[in-house]
């Protein structure tokens, strides 16, 4: 028993080992694929803090493996002097920690150094001094820089780089001693592919980026159009309402002067002014409903719904599967048509929404009047489906709750929505049945 204990203890251990360094290779990639702002470290953008620390311990490690096997090297194959090969090998190596943050001015500095140390041991008279012009560390250590390089630095400053490798190599070949054996083709081979690896990669994540900043684009574009289409929307429908008033003050102000014999002049002639000015702004709003109808939209022409409709909805949503209740307070009193169409339109809007999104679940729907507010309150619960709108395909536009918003805001009242603990929804309003400018 203990033996097995043990075992799971173990697989536990290395179950815990592979997520950690599961999620590391993950946070590598993502925060690879992130271009770095000149000045800022590689990998500065990934979430983990180990991740993000993880450049200066591959640095460090390289400038520490780097430096006493260049300054051995050096000493004791070519015959340096102890002094100068620890010069070189400090110059060749310490750069990579300025690698972490500016990769190219570290180049500067090691390529220099490289070109140097070339030049220094082409008197060199060691015993096993076999490698020229560029040594095993300084190939080591300069690939490295070019993962750097290709991580940071523009296409153009990588090809830079790369022509400026082979045109030092090809300069020193010309120089070269029989006795040695010549590295720069392979350096330059070397260095090539690694700066056109690295470079793809970050070319991947600047696309990436580029793709995530369109699609926030995208995505407010597409708000901001569900936003207009509701405005243009309830423009529409709020047209007949208004013509409907000043239908009626029309027929009024012309019609005064027949109902009131007694009428004097004056008051007769500002009846007529009234009258010409509500066919006039009747007329206005008819050449703005034909701009706003220009799709061509022949169904938004016939009378505009309200409350009284209110029980064909709840049947409807019943007899599309959905267990609906309905509870429609007898006294609402005097309702404004503008708040009427709204208030039959949210609970349009938010009945389409349960059928969408949580079919079969039980709905309540209640629209009562009370200390001068017309409250709708339309609340189902969790869906007696199991898969999800998303599986099944119908996701949400958006429309509804804009739509909603936008209903609300115009009539001046609130609206409040959201999930339910229990997995439902509800979408309560309130909207004022006496505005500011009629009290």
């Amino acid at each position: 028993m203990a033996g097995v204990s043990r075992l799971g203890s173990l697989a536990e251990l290395w179950s815990g080992v592979r997520r950690r360094v599961g999620g590391m290779v993950q946070g590598v990639g993502a925060a690879l694929t992130t271009p770095s702002r000149p000045g800022e470290a590689l990998l500065a953008g990934a979430s983990g803090r180990w991740v993000r620390l993880l450049p200066y311990v591959v640095a460090v490690a390289f400038g520490a493996a780097l430096l006493p096997s260049t300054v051995l090297l050096l000493i004791n194959d070519y015959g340096v002097n102890g002094a100068l090969a620890g010069a070189l090998g400090t110059a060749q190596a310490a750069p990579m920690l300025l690698a972490v943050t500016r990769p190219l001015q570290a180049w500067w500095i090691v390529f220099a150094a490289d070109v140097f140390g070339a030049l220094v041991l082409l008197g060199s008279d060691g015993p096993k001094a076999e490698m020229w012009p560029w040594t095993p560390p300084v190939v080591i250590g300069y690939c490295a820089l070019m993962v750097a390089l290709g991580l940071r630095e523009s296409r153009r400053a990588l090809f830079g780089v790369w022509l400026t490798t082979g045109a030092a190599g090809f300069a020193l070949e010309a120089f070269r001693p029989a006795r040695f054996t010549s590295l720069h083709l392979l350096l330059l081979v070397l260095s090539g592919v690694l700066l056109l690896l690295t470079s793809a990669i970050r070319a991947r994540g600047d696309a990436q980026r580029r793709l995530a900043e369109q699609e926030t684009i995208s995505e407010a574009e597409r708000a901001r159009r569900t936003l207009l289409e509701e405005r243009a929307r309830i423009a529409r429908e709020l047209h007949d309402v208004v013509a409907h008033h000043m239908s009626v003050i029309t027929v009024q102000a012309d019609s005064a002067p027949y109902r009131i014999p007694e009428l004097p002049e004056a008051a007769r002639e500002e009846f007529t002014s009234i009258a010409a000015s509500a066919r006039e702004s009747l007329a206005e709003m008819r050449r703005l409903l034909s701009v706003l109808r220009s799709d061509g939209s022949e169904g938004e022409r016939a009378p505009q719904p309200g409350l009284d409709r209110v029980q064909q909805l709840v049947e409807a949503t019943v007899r599309a599967g959905v267990p609906a209740e309905l509870r429609l307070a007898a006294d609402l009193g005097d309702v404004p048509q503008a708040v009427d169409l709204s208030a039959y339109r949210i609970v349009q809007e938010a009945l389409a929404n349960v059928v969408r999104h949580a079919p079969g679940a039980s709905t309540r729907v209640s629209v009562r009047a009370e200390e001068g507010w017309l409250t709708v309150l339309v609340v189902n619960g969790p869906s007696l489906e199991e898969r999800s709108s998303v599986e099944r395909g119908v996701p949400g536009t958006g429309h509804g709750l804009v739509g909603m918003r936008e209903r609300v805001r115009l009539t001046g009242g609130s609206l409040d929505t959201g999930p339910l603990p229990d997995g439902g929804f509800r979408v309560a309003a309130r909207l004022p049945l006496r505005t500011k400018d009629t009290e």
